[in-house]
């Protein structure tokens, strides 16, 4: 985007202030990010043990040839299906902001996977007719120093609400975390000159989910109450990236005969 910068750092994007350069602070998603997630470690193992026996004539191969490589390879199957769905997110959502901006997308020029999404991208279109006020801009807040990227900010059915595309197989509810952080930023950075302009009042938010067999409009409850969580989950990122920095001291004393880790190493 032209108007604010972004980098990777520890594994979380930062957000850099277009007005001096210097500013980082942390993306809503970076932050949304700090929830626990225990979900994962069974769907990592799942994918792994998935890999392992749908394509158990290849691994086996491979293990006689190239053990470390057989690791490797059932180690990140998750990744790689992680990463083949963020492709096709990616590649939705371009679409997505080129429909809402009254482009006529030609499917012939489409990838097989996402035109289903661009044909139901285009019926939300006509059935809810939102108004956008604001697309694919990026949202800053002075007071509690975040910045994100949100997908929309129309009105619909009269209320100015703030929308995200989901092509994801399910809505899920941390999405009502970001979505508060997008409503109750300080101001909007325009992509195009870098402007800052007032994030509009918004009477709330909705995901607008796209799978390839439909689409759903579905309200999210993103008030203060949500609001307050994700404010809590800034000071735990401020925790992890700096807070926890030398809170255990070193020992005042010790007895024994306990061995340092580089006396086992050592060994």
């Amino acid at each position: 985007m032209a108007g604010v910068r972004t980098l990777q750092r520890g594994g979380s994007r930062f957000y850099i202030n277009p007005d001096d350069g210097a500013i980082k602070v942390p993306g809503v998603t970076s932050v949304v990010g700090m929830l626990p997630k225990n979900y994962l470690t069974f769907w990592a193992a799942k994918e792994s043990a998935e890999a392992a026996v749908t394509n158990w004539d290849i691994v086996s191969q491979l293990c006689q040839r190239d053990p470390a490589g057989a690791i490797d390879y059932l180690k990140n199957a998750h990744m790689r299906k992680s990463k083949a769905a963020s492709d096709l997110g990616s590649a939705a959502h371009d679409l997505f902001e080129r429909q809402a901006r009254g482009e006529t997308i030609n499917l012939r020029h489409v990838h097989a996977d996402v035109k289903p999404h661009v044909r139901w991208f285009d019926e939300f279109l006509q059935e809810i007719q939102p108004e956008f006020l604001h697309l694919e801009e990026t949202v800053w807040s002075d007071e509690h120093q975040y910045a994100g990227s949100f997908d929309a900010i129309a009105k619909v059915d009269g209320e100015t609400v703030v929308l995200d595309w989901k092509t994801s197989r399910s809505v899920y509810d941390s999405v009502a975390l970001q979505l508060s952080a997008y409503r109750y930023a300080n101001r909007i950075i325009k992509a195009a000159d870098g402007e800052s302009v007032d994030v509009p009042e918004l009477a709330g938010g909705a995901v607008l989910h796209v799978r390839p067999e439909g689409w759903s409009f579905v309200p999210v409850e993103c008030g203060p109450k949500v609001f307050e969580v994700f404010k809590s989950l800034r000071e735990v990122f401020t925790w992890e990236r700096d807070g926890k920095k030398g809170v255990v001291g070193r020992p005042i004393a010790s007895g024994g005969e306990q061995e340092t880790g580089t006396q086992r190493r050592a060994a």
